[in-house]
């Protein structure tokens, strides 16, 4: 396999792949709008309030899905068929199991979640409304995120992007007929998205069923190997402790916004998050659309087409970044106005906090792509690193700063700690490089403990 057809094959598979991703994310950001101007600003406090507890269901979600592709990608470039069919059915399997144990602890414990970040009054009403719904739709938000990334793993990415577009297309209609027309504020949101996902679901489920995949399913050859739970759930943890990192800093951010301003502070930070998520999307979607053959070539022992599948990735995520940047410094009030042009405070909050916040979002990018790259060779312990580090080097930065800065120190913890993170994830990158060797070394033993 030459350097063309490798760098061919990265955008066949991380262009429909970052579509899918911004489709995905369509679901979120759809509601935001329609929540910012039909709602108001208490709306987007609201909605950020309940998203922590979102961020940590899609987690699972992503989770399962990229543990199980990275498996079933492995076996397939092994080209050992039946291993990777059950691969999958185990992957669908645990998603079964987790949607029960999830809802009932969203069920009993999101109110006292709302109260520790200290939701008060309608915010904390709007916010209830949203996860009480989440409650029976928790299944579908797991199925939503991870069967696109099977779907893409089967050979299947353009399929996985049009199945997305569809529940986009899908959120927005429902968005306007229960948020926009019959005023069911947060609730019709949670429904509209409910209702989105079960259909991505189903079809993607569907779809496993079918003659169009390698891997078909009937009942009579599905199997379950519960031994393979933790690999699963190791290979695709990175992903999981990505979106726990936010979640958790989201809640922290929402919780010092209050503290140091005021309640509409948090709704401005609902618009940066939505912001960021854009940005964050193409990163996840670049990353995600190396992974499968960064896998499949690891299986395949083509260790060179995976540095190269890391640099044009990596490379990618970073100049997006840089242009994403820029293009928020120089637009930030037309921007903000897609979600609410009528709050003075709000538009002003959310404009401060993107010149402040989002100086180095590019090197989220790097991040992303680095920790994809060590979870896609099953180097999950040093993609785990990169993730865990996100909270540990942040969380201080954002109880010290504000106390010298006041606000604009919790606008500052998410790029100082950034830096911080971006120049060790590069060092321990020049160092695999430099001994190749090792790494591959590490690489092997790893996935023989898996």
């Amino acid at each position: 396999m030459n350097a063309i057809s490798i760098y061919s094959q990265f955008w066949r598979y991380t262009l429909p792949t970052v579509a899918a991703m911004l489709v995905n994310g369509l679901y979120q950001v759809i509601d935001g709008i329609f929540i910012g101007h039909y709602v108001g600003g208490e709306g987007l406090a609201a909605i950020n309030m309940a998203w922590p507890v979102i961020g940590f269901l899609v987690g699972i979600g992503m989770m399962v899905g990229v543990g199980t592709g990275i498996l079933v990608s492995i076996r397939q470039g092994e080209n050992n068929i039946p291993d990777a069919r059950q691969a999958l059915t185990t992957g669908l399997s645990l998603l079964l199991i987790l949607a029960p144990l999830l809802a009932l602890a969203l069920n009993r414990w999101a109110d006292l979640f709302m109260q520790w970040q200290g939701a008060e009054g309608r915010v904390a009403d709007l916010a209830l409304e949203y996860l009480q719904i989440q409650v029976f739709s928790c299944l579908f938000t797991l199925g939503g995120v991870a069967l696109p990334f099977l779907l893409r793993n089967d050979n299947s990415p353009n399929l996985a992007t049009l199945l997305m577009v569809v529940g986009a297309v899908l959120n927005f209609v429902l968005d306007y007929l229960f948020i926009a027309w019959l005023n069911w504020e947060l609730q019709g949101a949670a429904i509209a998205t409910g209702l989105a996902q079960f259909v991505v679901t189903l079809i993607g489920v569907a779809y496993f069923f079918s003659s169009r995949t390698e891997l078909y399913l009937s009942l009579h050859n599905w199997q379950i190997d519960v031994r393979r739970f933790p690999q699963v759930l190791s290979l695709g943890a990175s992903s999981f402790f990505m979106y726990i990192y936010g979640s958790v800093m989201v809640a922290l951010h929402n919780a010092m916004l209050i503290q140091y301003g005021t309640p509409i502070l948090v709704g401005a930070y609902a618009v940066i998050g939505y912001i960021i998520m854009i940005y964050y999307l193409l990163a996840e979607g670049i990353a995600n659309g190396m992974q499968p053959l960064a896998s499949y070539n690891y299986g395949a022992q083509r260790h060179d087409n995976i540095v190269k599948l890391l640099k044009v990735a990596m490379g990618s995520a970073i100049l997006i970044g840089v242009l994403f940047v820029l293009v928020m410094n120089t637009w930030p009030v037309q921007i903000v106005s897609v979600f609410n042009n009528s709050d003075a405070e709000l538009i002003d909050g959310a404009v401060a906090g993107i010149r402040w916040h989002m100086f180095a979002l590019f090197l989220d990018g790097l991040m992303v792509v680095a920790a994809a790259y060590y979870q896609s060779i099953g180097q999950s312990k040093k993609a785990m690193l990169i993730t865990v580090s996100n909270m540990v080097v942040q969380f201080p930065f954002l109880m010290i700063l504000p106390v010298f800065f006041d606000v604009i120190g919790v606008w500052l913890a998410y790029p100082v700690s950034n830096i911080v993170i971006a120049a060790m994830v590069l060092i321990m990158l020049w160092r695999d490089f430099r001994n190749p060797v090792s790494a591959s070394d590490a690489i092997k033993s790893e996935m023989e403990a898996c």
